[in-house]
């Protein structure tokens, strides 16, 4: 048996003295030049499969017509903030909310008034804790145009506005630095439009359907807003031609209407407590040498505006806070305006609009500007 196990295995595996063997170890050098070669081209390869990505990205979001757009966020809102101490005739500050946004055209009005329109609205959101935040700051003597949205302006849908206050008193030199950085990125880059290319965005542009205990809110179309520089918001061309895109953002509007609607009446007394407010900022602005005018922007059809009748809101405000108000419904020249998906002018009606706002300025309310150009 001793010799059938022999033969089946090597002599070398079985009783075998193995005391006088010394184990040999073998050390790798993980700097060895053959590993750094091989690290340094994996790193080279990868960082020339991201470019290709990018790069085939960005191209491709061109050809599909999309331009550069940039984040409004605190840090671009901040931006703008900060220059609202240029001189009154050189500088004119608008708050507000999205229809402002839109239908302002910047430069026809800076072209035209060779003043400059600082954008401080802020889309779904009451622009009164901006008109507060300029009262209470006591360095700034300018002019301000008030945009009113009665359904934004008359309730406590606030929180948009005051984060981008916040963020401007307490932004640090870090903060500055980078949106000077990503400034320089966005104007050259389509891609690092974080509110329609991010991943978040396109997942949320997944659209799921609401189900049991899941809400998902509507997602608006790209074409409707493409945000500047400046924070002028545009349609875009494809927005402006295609019915589709536009009813799309009508279904949005309803939608959000009828959660409006389910509220109660605003009572008079929280009515009033709010036109006081606004009194005691218009005043301070005054007061520090400055000058404040209301304006309601167009729109069309609207769902919801009735609650809002003009003689009690827009009538009353003005009547309150004793500051002057341009109403467009007042004005030919504004009155046929159509918004196509029924609360913001195409970006050709907003230079329209901006030329008999700035007329209706001088002629009526007696606002001078320093080098005028027609």
């Amino acid at each position: 048996m001793q010799e059938r196990f022999h033969n089946l295995f090597p002599q070398s595996l079985i009783f075998k003295n193995t005391s006088n063997i010394r184990p040999k170890i073998v050390l790798f050098n993980s700097r060895s030049p053959m590993t750094e070669n091989s690290l340094s081209k994996s790193a080279i390869l990868m960082a020339a499969i991201v470019a290709i990505v990018l790069v085939a990205w960005e191209i491709n979001l061109r050809s599909n017509g999309i331009h550069i757009a940039y984040d409004d966020g605190p840090p671009l809102w901040a931006d703008k903030r900060a220059m609202v101490y240029e001189p009154s005739d050189k500088a004119v500050v608008f708050i507000g909310s999205s229809r402002i946004k839109y239908d302002l055209d910047i430069p026809t009005w800076e072209n035209m008034t060779s003043c400059h329109a600082i954008q401080l609205a802020v889309e779904g959101s009451s622009p009164r804790p901006a008109l507060e935040d300029l009262a209470n700051d006591s360095d700034f003597k300018g002019r301000l145009i008030v945009d009113v949205t009665e359904g934004l302006f008359f309730t406590d849908d606030e929180s948009s506005t005051q984060k981008n206050v916040k963020y401007f008193h307490d932004r640090t030199p870090a903060q500055r630095a980078s949106f000077q950085l990503n400034r320089v990125l966005e104007s050259g880059l389509v891609f690092l439009d974080k509110d329609n290319f991010s991943l978040n965005a396109q997942l949320d542009a997944l659209e799921i359907p609401s189900r049991e205990d899941v809400f998902m809110m509507p997602i608006f179309p790209l074409d409707f807003g493409r945000v500047s520089f400046d924070r002028q918001n545009r349609m875009t061309d494809r927005f402006v031609a295609d019915t589709n895109i536009q009813n799309r953002m009508k279904d949005i509007w309803y939608f959000f209407h009828r959660f409006d609607k389910e509220g109660p009446a605003m009572p008079d007394s929280a009515l009033t407590a709010i036109f006081q407010k606004v009194k005691d900022a218009t005043d301070k602005i005054k007061a520090h040498g400055g000058e404040v005018l209301f304006v309601r922007t167009p729109a069309t059809n609207y769902p919801g505006e009735t609650r809002f009748p003009r003689e009690k809101y827009w009538d009353g405000l003005l009547a309150f806070t004793q500051c002057p108000g341009i109403h467009y419904a007042d004005y030919p020249g504004m009155n046929h305006l159509v918004c196509p998906e029924m609360s913001h002018l195409t970006p050709k009606d907003a230079v329209t609009f901006t030329k008999q706002f700035i007329e209706i300025l001088e002629k009526e309310k007696g606002w001078k500007f320093s080098d005028r150009h027609f």
